[in-house]
């Protein structure tokens, strides 16, 4: 599904907010510019936004294509290739990758070296770089975690958990009442990635994780053996709820809302549509990832969305002002506060929004997090490596029975892949 929506003026200079700064005032041309923020309060935020930049540039001509995610993630090679827009939203590193080999990313790293922007977006910068050079901008990211329903919680006598023992106790409590531990939608296969980064990143090390991932470190190994392992012991226990991989991750929230499961690994985008369902914040809470394999220091998943110049930009001036504008403060605190994308800002110098959930994610990812930042499975692998390891996750939910066959495989894949 794809929408247009030009930008006029005239009719949108009412929309001016104190949020930009005048860093390219008086901008002339055109600027043609490519969304993935196709739900319903990603792309509101991000046409004000827009609106706003276009209110400080008043004789810039600037069109908007909002394009449906998923069928954004085919289309972006041939649109990248031919008729290219002048800005398009994307994901950090992995993801980025086969669009900066292919020479299809505009090198951006002259907003970054050197510049209040590359100091106040520092805790990103590894995210953006391949081979020594930044090739875009993040504009958000935020943090995965457990959430969980701490009325439930109070009602069992359960206390957040810190260990595998520890959580594994309280699943059992939750089995003994009548209730999953957790619900989980895989019908389209990356929740169940995210479920194998935190057990991997937990038994084995981000080092170990990421290397995996980047091809250096064998499927049909010992240590990702101790992952699949304690990953069953889950599923023997019977903590997911039932034909999961029939269910979309929103598909997967009534479970939770209904108080038929207990929790949820999932990224902060889940708490609106709990928030809307009804749950209040006094029946919900997050708690971070326990530790399984002890002194192995905490790793996360923050995903990172991003800002790039296709090399094919007709206007590229122009739209390196705008990611000027996108990674400013102010803009930063406004596009990511509650109201809006509901995330963290990526810039310093940004403000949290006063947001429970927010701020447990911003002292997580800040002081917490020793192990390192991932940015998920399907954006950390190969997207052809992502797809078969994924299908095999799933699969080993439902028969783990299973788990040498899908290991087996996914080393042969990861042989043609990676060699490729």
């Amino acid at each position: 599904m794809r929408s247009m929506l030009k930008t006029s003026a005239a009719a949108l200079a009412f929309f001016a907010t104190a949020t930009g700064g005048a860093f390219a005032d008086g901008l002339t041309g055109d600027l043609k510019i490519f969304l993935d923020t196709s739900n319903p309060a990603p792309r509101a935020t991000m046409e004000k936004m827009i609106a706003d930049f276009q209110a400080e540039n008043p004789d810039l001509n600037i069109e908007t294509t909002v394009i449906d995610r998923e069928a954004y993630k085919t289309q972006i090679r041939n649109f990248l290739t031919a008729n290219a827009p002048d800005v398009a939203t994307w994901y950090a590193a992995n993801r980025m990758r086969p669009y900066v080999e292919a020479g299809l990313f505009e090198d951006v790293s002259d907003l970054w070296d050197g510049t209040e922007i590359g100091e106040n977006l520092a805790s990103t910068k590894g995210a953006l770089t391949i081979d020594g050079k930044q090739w875009g901008v993040p504009y958000t990211y935020y943090q995965w975690g457990v959430y969980y329903r701490k009325d439930i919680f109070d009602e069992l006598g359960l206390t957040e958990p810190t260990t595998w023992e520890e959580e594994k106790a309280n699943c059992q409590k939750i089995i003994d009442a009548g209730k999953k531990c957790y619900t989980i939608g895989t019908k389209f296969l990356w929740t169940a990635g995210g479920w194998f980064d935190y057990l991997n990143m937990r038994t084995n090390g981000f080092d170990f994780h990421m290397d995996l991932l980047q091809g250096k470190e064998k499927w049909d190994s010992e240590k990702v053996r101790a992952t699949f392992a304690n990953w069953r012991e889950l599923i023997d226990m019977g903590a997911f709820i039932d034909n999961h991989q029939t269910y979309s991750w929103q598909e997967a929230l009534p479970f939770m809302v209904q108080g038929d499961a207990a929790a949820y690994l999932m990224g902060n985008f889940a708490v609106a549509p709990l928030r809307d369902a009804g749950l209040t914040d006094d029946q919900l809470d997050f708690y971070q990832f326990v530790e399984i394999t002890p002194g192995i220091e905490k790793a996360e998943d923050a995903p990172t969305d991003t800002f790039h110049i296709p090399a094919n930009a007709q206007n590229k001036e122009n739209a390196r002002e705008f990611l000027k504008y996108v990674v400013s403060p102010d803009v930063q605190t406004w596009i990511n506060d509650g109201k809006n994308l509901g995330q963290l800002p990526v810039n310093a110098k940004s403000s949290v929004d006063q947001d429970k959930f927010l701020e447990q994610g911003f002292e997580m990812l800040s002081t917490n997090s020793p192990g390192g930042v991932a940015q998920f499975f399907d954006r950390d692998a190969p997207a052809e490596m992502a797809k078969v390891a994924m299908e095999g996750m799933q699969e080993f939910m439902v028969k783990p029975d299973n788990l040498d066959k899908i290991l087996a495989r996914l080393d042969r894949s990861a042989k043609r892949i990676y060699k490729d």
